[in-house]
């Protein structure tokens, strides 16, 4: 948290962006444990992409291309009012490693300008991607599905194009087109999963490789939104990518100016030059007085009787339970306090994600004294959806009223991030994780963020 009106800093990623193109995209995973996805697909023969090698990264970028040529070439007339697909004009396929003999690639000056990166040039309608580094580094950290999400969002501007029959995309800034994108992606990768299309195939998990990408694709905490090359931070991206997953393309289509990014630059020079980072205990004296107002304020004004939950230091286990069931940060019924286990895996998160991970599991704890405050269960995956979308539910609430500190830029990355790596913050009382998949949870969260307590008392 910052300033107490605390602050976490993100996983802090950086690429560099060719200032010829309008849109790219970073390909620089994040540090930490890798999220591997399935094989998506054997692939098939690229001969058509210039510059290809006939390797199995352009049999998957090529597996890719068709299926994606496929789909649009279906949906795109109906979202479109009967108009037809038009192809792209062209696909290629560098190593920048490859020194000579490189196929030219439109709207570069030079092909090594495409390491460690892929793009859609709007000028040639073309994409390019880097088969020698970005490639196996995405198939080796997350799996094939992130060299499908890659694509599909490169090929969303095109469709973009295509679509923006009147303009109203011209100007537009540059973190709503990469938002459209991500969206499109999600439309594209549900088909995957779904098992729709003819040559693509992935589960669950690649999903959440897909996602990983996507965390790993954002911009640098504290970046603007306004800045003319940004494509939104984690939960931007994952947001809109989960909107296209659990829609159509009409809803992708449908984001414009009035999108909300939750992407921010830094507020004070302090704020920036600290990164943010609160150590664990600081994190933990500056949070709990705040968690106790606003959820002691929720539940009051639902008729129910709070109690300030004690906070103790400890192996997070209860009297009359094994709290430890819960992960690092638990909640007792008897006495009512919530209990951390400092050391081991919380530890390692606070240092390696950030520490509003920390935080994220501090308010589903807080969620689960709240729920148990209005008679609503605690256990099972019913109470583990319903705290931790609580837990979204405060996170949006923070800063606001007489909250003793904002969240600063990079904070609701750390949520995804753990979110998508672990399920201890989605678990009930009893030990039952509400979601065997990141998307799950990251969507399970969102609920709260955008709905507030209301949706999540509701059910999500």
């Amino acid at each position: 948290m910052a300033r107490v009106r605390g602050s976490v800093r993100a996983l802090v990623v950086t690429c560099a962006v060719l200032a010829v193109l309008v849109t790219t995209a970073c390909a620089f995973p994040v540090d930490g444990r890798a999220i591997a996805g399935p094989e998506v697909s054997p692939g098939i023969d690229p001969s058509f992409v210039q510059g290809t090698n006939g390797g199995d990264e352009d049999r998957l970028a090529a597996a890719t291309l068709r299926d994606l040529e496929g789909y649009w070439g279906r949906e795109l007339p109906q979202v479109a009012g009967g108009a037809p697909f038009r192809p792209l004009a062209g696909y290629f396929s560098v190593d920048p490693r490859n020194r000579t003999g490189a196929v030219p690639v439109p709207c570069l000056q030079n092909p090594q300008e495409v390491r460690g990166t892929a793009f859609y040039c709007p000028s040639a309608d073309i994409i390019a991607w880097d088969r020698g580094e970005l490639l196996p580094q995405l198939r080796r950290d997350f799996g094939d599905s992130a060299v499908v999400v890659v694509l599909s969002h490169e090929f969303g501007h095109a469709v973009q194009g295509r679509l923006d029959r009147t303009g109203a995309l011209q100007g537009a800034p540059t973190i709503l087109l990469e938002a459209q994108a991500d969206c499109y992606a999600g439309v594209f990768l549900r088909q995957v999963r779904d098992g729709a299309l003819p040559d693509l195939r992935t589960g669950a998990a690649g999903i959440d490789g897909a996602m990983g990408a996507l965390i790993g694709f954002r911009d640098p905490v504290g970046t603007s939104p306004r800045n003319v090359q940004a494509h939104g931070n984690a939960f931007d991206r994952v947001s809109s990518f989960q909107d296209g997953f659990d829609g159509d393309p009409d809803v992708c289509q449908a984001i414009g100016r009035d999108r909300v990014f939750t992407q921010e630059a830094f507020r004070s020079q302090a704020d920036e030059s600290s990164g943010g980072n609160l150590g664990l205990q600081p994190l933990i004296d500056a949070m709990v007085p705040d968690l106790d107002r606003w959820f002691g304020g929720e539940v009051r004004r639902r008729g129910g009787q709070w109690t300030t939950p004690g906070t103790e230091r400890d192996e997070a286990t209860c009297p009359d339970a094994d709290g430890a069931v819960q992960g690092p940060v638990a909640w007792c019924a008897t006495p009512s306090a919530v209990h951390i286990d400092g050391s081991g895996t919380l530890a390692a998160d606070h240092a390696r994600i950030g520490d509003y991970a920390t935080g994220t599991l501090l308010a589903s704890r807080f969620g689960t004294a709240a729920l148990a405050a209005l008679n609503r269960p605690t256990a099972g995956a019913e109470g583990g959806r319903a705290a931790l979308c609580l837990a979204g539910a405060y996170s949006a609430a923070v800063g606001s009223g007489a909250s003793g500190f904002a969240l600063s830029p990079g904070d609701l990355d750390e949520s995804v991030t753990l979110l998508l790596r672990e399920d201890t913050a989605s678990r009930g009382t009893d030990g039952v994780a509400a979601a065997g998949t990141g998307y799950e949870r990251i969507r399970v969260f969102r609920a709260g963020v955008t709905g507030g307590t209301d949706a999540c008392l509701r059910g999500v």
